[in-house]
């Protein structure tokens, strides 16, 4: 059963184009949802859901048309068009797009209505132009090269929109007071807006002393001048070069940075505008990266320093489920690649350490922590591309012990050198090259520039066909969570990787149960019934979030 459900109007909607209003519109909803858990048809679930949250009516699934959109834009080579539904019905009859609305800016919440209209011409309802958009794109997913597979991502990707929604209306469980104390207790009393708390006018002083005249640590170019005045050449101010240096102001301009960027990106001024309630209610932007990775519009909601994370506590008898897929992208490699011998590691809770295992095999190992970071280092070089360094050396040695892995990323890499696209497991599609880089790279006399923007862009489809196909991956568990959960859990925060599920004390082991077969279900879904790679979990039902490391 399929029900379009749009907003005409600013306070008016409608249900497979009957109208009504937003009481009877809920009321409708949630007899609907009852009975016969429709599968509904949302323009954008962004926009629409937010409204039947707040009268505290949840959709079991959805067709997510703006999501759905990009993803067929992207496979069709028209990555970056206009993804709302009046740009969608536009092109369906040859019209010129309008173009999407613009995002709401800071913590504003997403709007209902575009104030400037529906962008649909006179006489084309919402509810008439999404029911035929829909119907329009599901076409087009039955007529992709894996329509099985594209299939399931319009589904996950749908039921992130929902879950993204839902998200931000519960909010994480936020301890206000906890990070009021610990600001005070790292920066010194709370300042007024733009002056610099006690902490930092402190190293301020300390870095003066150093240097033996007043220096700005907020000015990278004045504390690499100093630098030179000091007789020390630096190419920047960057925490990474300034480690290398042997002077005294280094301390107390690396302790700045770190204190500097807490105070302003998560210091009090954030506690005010993104706490609410004793919730931490960020804006989650669902296929915001495009490899199909989230984003967050303010906030910062998938950047939270470990500083912070002590914060994030349960409400009183209730739990948090923490669950961390370990190294998930070499996984997501061995799983895409089919190399049995890298699928044989990964049945190894720490990957990295069961791969150094592997590489260093007949050599003598002396330091096992180090052969685990430089496998690391490896493994990264192949899904990223890094060959400076020690990075060459040992992508060498992958290359040999995992030639089917590695290969399968140097195939994705040389498609990218020649301008070509990449997809993931489930069907994202990478975006073409710029008019600009064709220009450079297809030149009859290939220069030195031409070469390096060639393997520049053949470093993104390597690492995207990883990272897009992770991301699949995610999306599909989220899906099989959202729905699988036992009320009164309930997702509350996400980011790549990592899942938090707020759940009461008393279910918190049914939740952790239900997160460890969503895993393994969304591996079969995945990548098959027969996938040989291991996805293990590091779950733990904690208080705080600080505790399930």
């Amino acid at each position: 059963m399929r029900i379009v459900l749009a907003c005409e109007r600013e306070g008016v909607y409608s249900l497979d184009g009957v109208v009504l209003d937003t009481a009877e519109l809920v009321r409708r909803v949630a007899e609907l949802e009852r009975e016969h858990r429709p599968r509904w048809i949302l323009p954008s679930a962004a926009q629409v859901y937010p409204v039947l949250l707040r009268a505290g009516v949840r959709l079991h699934r959805c067709h997510d048309i703006a999501l759905t959109e990009g993803l067929l834009l992207a496979a069709e080579g028209r990555s970056g068009e206009p993804r709302s539904l009046a740009a969608a019905w536009a092109r369906a009859h040859d019209r010129v797009p309008p173009e999407d609305p613009p995002e709401p800016a800071g913590d504003d919440q997403p709007a209902l209505f575009d104030p400037r209209g529906t962008g649909l011409p006179p006489g084309v309802t919402v509810a008439a132009a999404a029911g035929e958009v829909a119907a329009g794109q599901e076409a087009r997913v039955a007529a992709a090269e894996h329509p099985e597979r594209l299939r399931l991502l319009v589904a996950a990707e749908s039921a992130c929109g929902l879950a993204a929604a839902e998200m931000s209306h519960d909010g994480l469980p936020w301890d206000a007071a906890a990070h009021d104390t610990l600001l005070t207790g790292l920066l010194g009393p709370r300042v007024p807006s733009g002056h610099r708390p006690r902490k930092l006018v402190e190293l301020v002083d300390r870095i003066a002393e150093a240097f033996g005249k007043p220096v700005n640590p907020d000015n990278p170019a004045t504390v690499v001048k100093a630098f030179a005045h000091a007789g020390i050449d630096v190419p920047s101010a960057r925490a990474h070069v300034l480690r290398e240096i042997d002077h005294p102001a280094v301390a107390p301009l690396l302790e700045y940075k770190e204190l500097a960027r807490l105070h302003s990106a998560t210091g009090w001024a954030w506690l005010d505008a993104w706490v609410r309630d004793r919730r931490f209610r960020p804006v989650y932007v669902v296929g915001g990266v495009v490899s199909g990775r989230w984003a967050s519009r303010g906030g910062s909601a998938l950047q939270i320093p470990r500083t912070l994370r002590g914060c994030v506590r349960a409400d009183p008898g209730w739990k948090l489920v923490v669950a961390d897929a370990a190294q998930l992208e070499p996984r997501v490699l061995a799983a895409l690649s089919g190399d049995r011998r890298l699928a044989e590691v990964s049945a190894a809770t720490d990957l990295y350490t069961s791969l150094a295992e592997v590489m260093f095999a007949g050599t003598v190992r002396e330091d096992p922590g180090k052969d685990r970071g430089k496998a690391k280092i490896a493994m990264l070089s192949a899904m990223y591309g890094g060959t400076s360094g020690e990075a060459g050396p040992l992508l060498a040695v992958l290359r040999q012990r995992f030639p089917v892995a590695v290969s399968y990323v140097e195939h994705a890499a040389l498609a990218g050198e020649r301008g070509e696209r990449v997809r993931s497991r489930l069907g994202r599609v990478s975006p073409s090259p710029s008019a600009a880089w064709r220009a450079l790279t297809g030149g009859a006399a290939e220069s030195a520039q031409a070469r390096q923007a060639a393997k520049n862009w053949g470093r993104f489809t390597r690492n995207f066909v990883v990272q897009a196909s992770a991301a699949d991956w995610t999306a599909v568990l989220l899906a099989l969570l959202r729905q699988r959960l036992p009320a009164p859990a309930h997702l509350v925060f996400f980011q790549h990787d990592e899942v938090l599920v707020h759940a009461p004390a008393e279910l918190a082991d049914a939740a952790r149960e239900c997160v460890e077969t969503a895993v393994a279900d969304t591996a079969a879904l995945v990548f098959g019934q027969a996938c040989p790679v291991r996805f293990p979990l590091h779950i733990a039902a904690v208080d705080t979030y600080a505790d399930a490391k």
